[in-house]
């Protein structure tokens, strides 16, 4: 019966008394299945068109924002033995406390005094400086000295070569006066022999007239010869004068020859006392090494060289240290392909290791016991592990991290993109594709039904 016409026979017949119509006829069961199949479809519909956020699932751990607040390790600066320790594991100093106390291993530093000793060579040096610039002084006096002594000396020459002059001047000027008288003395002596031979004259008056000749020809060559003299006197004075200077120019190049080498003296001096300066700081900062002291308020927590007596080379660790006031935040590593979704301050969800958690990575608004934080950097290295490096801090706005966090605890990190259909991110995931990279995007089905419209992309992947 299959209940098409209009004319039924339903009130009619009792169909229950009959074995072939109870075998056809549809049964409550199967009408309650059809339902529940209908309702789970419709519930699967409204499921798939619900908002889903896609999300970059990481590992990482936890660490400090500041690269200066995480653990470290405080190294020996100097080689040295250990003497003594002032702190134990777990005490947590102040900065500038003492942590331990080394002593020298070094022979060229076994002098307790060496210090002072240096200080006290650095002052004979500078003594000798003292001395080499008293020298220096002096020699300068001196070339000053003998440039005023060479210049007076010149002048004396001078006046000397100018008063040899004259007297060259009237030596000459008595040289022509003692010619002209010889030559009138000749003159007349030649007359007086006319004059005699002529019976004029008497023999006395002829040998007057010889006897004034012979004496104008004595004073002739008296006048000749002082005119030499003078000569040889004014080159004497010359020569002289020549000698003076030569003299003194060599007196005066020795004494600046003294004065440079003293000035070289004592530039070596300034070297040598600059390396003794130089050297006394370098014992007066070694020495403090042997205190090693806390850079920061701190905790101790482990010592890699305990024991005393135990000797550490130069770089040596000595104790590691973990700050006592840090900020803490979370490293992660995402792929490659992930990093062009990452971007600075963007909104990241942790669970820690050791706090009980209820998620749903589609649905931040709904999961339990997560922790919200912003991308704080991100590294422009890939690192060995083949991925990139982000570093996440905490979110002020939001609940603050526990108390009870420690650097090194496990985080599982989850970045949050953009929110997109449940359909859409099943179609994604089904096909291996990424996620969103598309900025203002809106999924649009059209009035038909034909498929998925996308906006053109604000920006490519390169």
């Amino acid at each position: 019966m299959l209940n098409i016409s209009k004319n039924t026979v339903n009130q009619e017949v009792e169909f229950s008394r009959f074995n072939s119509f109870k075998q056809t006829v549809l049964s409550n069961a199967n009408r309650m299945f059809i339902r529940w199949l209908l309702y789970t479809l419709l519930v699967v519909l409204i499921f798939l068109f619900l908002p889903w956020t896609q999300n970059i699932q990481s590992e990482g751990e936890v660490t400090t924002l500041q690269p200066g607040q995480r653990p470290q390790t405080i190294q020996s600066t100097i080689p040295g033995r250990i003497e003594k320790w002032y702190v134990q594991e777990g005490e947590k100093v102040q900065k500038g406390d003492t942590i331990v106390y080394l002593s020298e291993i070094k022979s060229d530093y076994f002098d307790p005094d060496i210090v002072p000793r240096t200080r006290q060579q650095v002052a004979a040096k500078e003594g000798a400086m003292q001395a080499y610039e008293g020298k220096i002084d002096a020699l300068q006096g001196l070339i000053q000295a003998m440039r005023s002594e060479l210049e007076f000396k010149q002048q004396q020459l001078a006046n000397k070569i100018r008063q040899k002059e004259l007297k060259l001047a009237s030596a000459e000027a008595d040289f022509i006066q003692a010619a002209v008288q010889d030559s009138i003395a000749e003159r007349q002596y030649q007359r007086s022999q006319q004059l005699f031979e002529g019976g004029i004259y008497s023999r006395t008056q002829v040998e007057d007239k010889q006897n004034k000749l012979q004496e104008t020809s004595a004073k002739l060559i008296s006048a000749s010869n002082k005119v030499r003299e003078a000569e040889n006197e004014l080159e004497i004075a010359k020569i002289d004068l020549n000698t003076v200077l030569y003299e003194y120019t060599q007196k005066i190049a020795k004494a600046e020859s003294d004065k440079f080498s003293t000035r070289s003296a004592l530039l070596d001096a300034d070297a040598s006392a600059n390396k003794l300066r130089i050297k006394a700081d370098n014992y007066s900062r070694r020495s403090s090494f042997y205190y090693i002291v806390a850079p920061q308020d701190c905790y101790i927590t482990k010592a890699i060289k305990p024991g005393l007596g135990e000797t550490v080379k130069e770089g040596d660790g000595i104790v590691t240290i973990m700050p006592s006031d840090y900020e803490l935040a979370v490293e992660l590593f995402v792929k490659p392909m992930d990093l062009p979704l990452i971007k600075t301050g963007q909104e990241v969800r942790f669970i820690f290791d050791g706090w009980p958690a209820f998620i749903f990575s589609g649905w931040p608004g709904q999961s339990f016991g997560t922790y919200k934080g912003r991308i704080v950097a991100i590294d422009n290295m890939i690192s060995n592990k083949g991925e990139y490096r982000i570093l996440v801090g905490s979110d002020p706005d939001s609940e603050p991290w526990p108390d009870a966090l420690r650097v090194g605890s496990g985080a599982q990190g989850i970045a949050l993109l953009k929110d997109v259909p449940v359909w859409y991110e099943i179609w994604r995931q089904l096909n291996g594709f990424p996620p969103e990279y598309y900025e203002g995007q809106e999924l649009k089905v059209d009035k038909e039904g034909e498929g998925i419209k996308f906006k053109a992309p604000a920006k490519s992947i390169k």
